[in-house]
């Protein structure tokens, strides 16, 4: 799993940052997470291709979706005939289908707009994109990104040993259905290990600390959290709605995360975010600060 951020500033573009978007590759799918103004540039930038059919928006504030409108009228104009699906807080449809038909002329792919509600899995194969109320005010998400339980470790010698010729029957096995050699029953349990867990990355979107997100991201690989704002700005993220790196960084110690990125930065610690990361690390120190065109690397964990 790949995680390649776009945008990391909060509300308006720095000459540094664009606002947020970010990038999810996943064993040949990829996936939209926010698309604010310019994100089609951002991805010609990094060189992340097009080829991807789902946005995820956690909330329609003008710079987590504005950028739709671009980055739609660019796939029209490279003659995309693939159909793309817009996922949106169940309540926002309506909202997101007028930008859309406002600002896109009519481009050669079906647009799609789904609206969903909080736990209404988006379900694909080997994982399931999860939405989660965060506190934002309105209607606000977070999205979960959860895999499946993998299949166990094939024990190909122990197959060996036991004469099972290679091929379909270690295939059938491997899947969990007995087979027989020689007149003998060999069960899955004779070859296969248990089942292992899949990995899990949370995005925050925009919010203050919650419980929700605290659930949701128990034991993830990575949770991708908002810090708006450091310390001295905290009665400001407060009534803005937002976290403070700090306050991020406990969200993520609580749920016992593997690693934790801040992004969506106040324009006025845009330029140089290491303060933030430095409040957030004596809290939680497996902790870094964004930048656009950063990629994180989501492996499986140690087995």
């Amino acid at each position: 799993m790949r995680v390649t951020f776009l945008g990391t500033a909060a509300a308006r573009p720095t000459v540094g940052r664009n606002v947020t978007s970010i990038l999810v590759q996943r064993e040949g799918d990829t996936m939209m997470f926010d698309c604010g103004e310019g994100t089609q540039r951002q991805m010609m930038r990094y060189g992340t291709g097009f080829s991807f059919g789902d946005i995820f928006f956690t909330h329609l504030h003008a710079d987590h979706f504005l950028g739709v409108i671009g980055l739609l009228r660019t796939l029209g104009l490279q003659a995309r005939e693939e159909p793309m699906d817009l996922w949106t807080p169940r309540g926002t449809e309506a909202t997101l289908k007028q930008a859309v038909e406002l600002g896109v002329e009519r481009v050669p792919f079906e647009v799609r707009i789904h609206g969903v509600d909080p736990g209404e899995k988006v379900t694909r194969d080997g994982y399931d994109i999860v939405p989660f109320k965060v506190s934002h005010g309105g209607k606000a998400y977070g999205w979960a990104i959860v895999e499946h339980e993998r299949l166990g470790r094939f024990n190909a010698a122990r197959a060996r040993e036991l004469g099972i010729p290679e091929g379909p029957l270690w295939g059938k096995l491997h899947h969990g259905h007995p087979v027989e050699v020689d007149g003998r029953t060999i069960t899955p349990a004779d070859v296969v290990g248990e089942p292992r867990v899949g990995r899990k990355m949370v995005i925050s979107g925009d919010t203050r600390p919650c419980h929700a997100t605290r659930e949701i991201a128990a034991n993830a690989d990575l949770l991708i959290h908002e810090a708006t704002f450091a310390d001295d700005e905290a009665e400001r993220a407060q009534h803005t709605g937002h976290s403070t790196a700090r306050e991020a960084a406990e969200v993520a110690r609580a749920a016992q995360v593997r690693r934790l990125v801040l992004t969506h930065f106040s324009p006025r610690y845009a330029d140089d975010p290491r303060w933030l990361e430095k409040e957030a690390r004596a809290v939680f120190p497996e902790t870094a600060a964004a930048f656009d065109g950063m990629v994180v690397e989501v492996p499986y964990g140690a087995e």
